[in-house]
């Protein structure tokens, strides 16, 4: 029986960048950090609040096709790969501290029927949502 998730992958095109990024501006602190043979590297941070769900920080390559990590390399380039989900309890004071130390918003917190919620890019391009959740039911959302 599966009992929880316990590893995501993050693509990134630097690990050390990405390392300090989220544990030196996010809070993470240092998992796993070996290599492992033929240039390989295994790298993951954990949210101190929540060790048991490692983040690993990875450099598009095999196991993936060159083609994949190609297309992968050119999505973080453009910003547009997504991240992660990060919960908050002060969205709006959390953003404040990020922005203080450089990160870069590309949406400002704001109200939605589940939380007041921001998106932010890590060090290497990829979105991470930012929320500070509030109840919500099904009927909190417009019907088109």
């Amino acid at each position: 029986m599966i009992t929880n998730v316990s590893l995501v992958t993050v693509y990134v095109t630097d690990q050390d960048e990405a390392k300090r990024f989220y544990c030196d501006v996010l809070g993470f602190v240092e998992g796993t950090d070996i290599s492992m043979g033929e240039g390989f590297r295994w790298v993951t941070v954990v949210h101190p609040e929540q060790p048991e769900l490692q983040v690993t920080l990875m450099v598009p390559g095999p196991p993936l096709t060159e083609e994949m990590a190609g297309a992968v390399r050119r999505a973080l380039a453009a910003g547009s790969m997504g991240g992660i989900g990060l919960s908050t309890d002060d969205c709006r004071g959390e953003h404040e501290r990020l922005a203080k130390l450089g990160v870069e918003f590309v949406q400002e917190p704001a109200e939605r029927p589940y939380g007041v919620e921001a998106v932010f890019r890590d060090s290497c391009g990829n979105w991470l949502v930012m929320v500070e959740p509030k109840p919500f039911t099904g009927e909190d959302f417009p019907h088109a």
